[in-house]
């Protein structure tokens, strides 16, 4: 079937278009269109019509009971003879629905596609799909593109020519298309969510802020979709960003096993804080699945309040006795970076983790590589108690200006830093 067929079409200018038979008469519309998967454009196979008008309804004594109507029903491509000005088919028979696609990996388009949403890994957001663009190839129609634009959904209304003259007479503005090339699209498999991306390593090309946002702007389903699609590492950074109650939700839909995984690459004062949100029992059933030194670090910093430095601080930070070298130093410190929360500041203990002084990596990095640790430590250490009010903790950030503030104990025992993004979520709570 080539007769009439047009260069591109949208899915909005077949949805509801009535179909016909030979001889004139009208066989139903069309409720969706069918594609069959190929790569990289789905090829449509056919299209469902529905037979019947809308649903009537029929009285019963002093009941109204509605009449369904005649169901809907499979017509393949090739029985279609002529498509404008009107859709007319080869013969009058059609399929029936259920038993027309033995075999066939096939996407229905308007029940699985359209208004889906798709998280744009190019432009880190969620948009919904509005339209869906079909050029044609030979004798067929090819998915090509899907329509996120505002033009789509205006095209979709009938609204386009109107918004067109609308908008060509008040600004002399054409409002360009929003086409995303199907070939970056992907359906997320048990969810109604379309992805884009070529594979799930996009998501992980996202900063972690940007990721958490999209996960934040889906619903549940697709949340859970998307969270378990990310590699531990990834989904361990957007862990970190996304709000609290959404981080228990998502936390709560895998199991412990990958829980225990991805809690042990989260920050350890955020995985902590999550972990306190949690329900006892699962949150020790996660610490039991995790290493047992890290397990450890996060059992005492579940100790403290929320409110204390000792709930603001993380354990993930170096400290090294003050005969050690710069060029040991430096060393240590691009072996250990990638576990390490604070990165501003080497701590000074001796052998009983005593707190003697501190080394920011300015000096480090222009002292020179033979001195040890203890010609190049700054003379005064600032530092706050274990128990210390948060508010506290902000004055003491407020008024150094640090990046970072060790937490010690009574005996001056270096316990943890607090880093100066731990103070920006006390200040600002709902900035991210």
């Amino acid at each position: 079937m080539n007769q009439n067929l047009k260069d591109f079409y949208f899915f909005s200018n077949f949805l509801n278009r009535k179909v016909y038979d030979p001889s004139g008469k009208r066989v139903g519309s069309i409720s969706d269109l069918v594609a069959e998967r190929a790569e990289p454009y789905p090829l449509i196979i056919g299209i469902v019509v529905r037979t019947g008008g809308r649903k009537k309804s029929r009285r019963v004594g002093t009941t109204v009971v509605p009449t369904p109507d005649q169901g809907r029903f499979y017509l393949p491509w090739e029985k279609i003879i002529q498509m404008e000005p009107l859709i007319t088919l080869l013969e009058k028979d059609l399929c029936p629905l259920a038993t027309s696609f033995s075999g066939k990996d096939i996407v229905l388009l308007q029940e699985e596609v359209m208004d889906k949403q798709i998280v744009d890994t190019f432009g880190a957001k969620v948009v919904r799909v509005n339209d869906l663009h079909f050029l044609r190839i030979d004798s067929h129609l090819r998915l090509v593109h899907v329509d996120v634009g505002f033009r789509g959904l205006m095209r979709r209304v009938g609204w386009e020519k109107v918004m067109d003259q609308v908008l060509r007479w008040l600004f002399s503005y054409d409002l360009p298309n929003q086409f995303i090339s199907w070939k970056y699209v992907q359906l997320l498999s048990g969810s109604d969510l379309l992805q884009l991306s070529v594979s799930q390593k996009k998501l992980s090309h996202l900063h972690p802020a940007d990721l958490a946002d999209i996960i934040e702007d889906l619903s549940g389903r697709e949340r859970s979709a998307i969270f378990h699609a990310l590699d531990t590492e990834t989904a361990a950074e957007a862990l970190e960003e996304i709000d609290p109650k959404i981080q228990k939700f998502l936390i709560e839909t895998i199991s412990a096993e990958k829980a225990s995984d991805i809690v042990e690459e989260m920050s350890p004062s955020d995985a902590a804080d999550l972990l306190a949100d949690l329900p006892e029992e699962r949150a020790e059933e996660i610490l039991e699945g995790m290493e047992q030194e890290k397990a450890e670090d996060l059992r005492e910093l579940l100790v403290h309040p929320d409110e204390a430095a000792g709930g603001l601080m993380t354990t993930a930070y170096l400290s090294l006795t003050p005969e050690v070298t710069v060029e040991t130093a430096i060393a240590r410190l691009k072996a250990e970076a990638p576990n390490l929360d604070t990165l501003d500041y080497i701590y000074l203990v001796d052998e009983e983790k005593v707190l003697l002084g501190v080394v920011s990596i300015r000096d480090l990095l222009t002292a020179q590589s033979h001195q040890p640790l203890s010609q190049i430590q700054s003379p005064r250490v600032v530092s706050v108690k274990l128990d210390e009010d948060q508010n506290e903790v902000v004055e003491a950030f407020a008024k150094y200006g640090f990046r970072a503030i060790p937490v010690v104990d009574e005996e001056n025992h270096l316990k943890g830093v607090i880093g100066f993004r731990n103070v920006l979520e006390i200040l600002a709570p709902d900035a991210g």
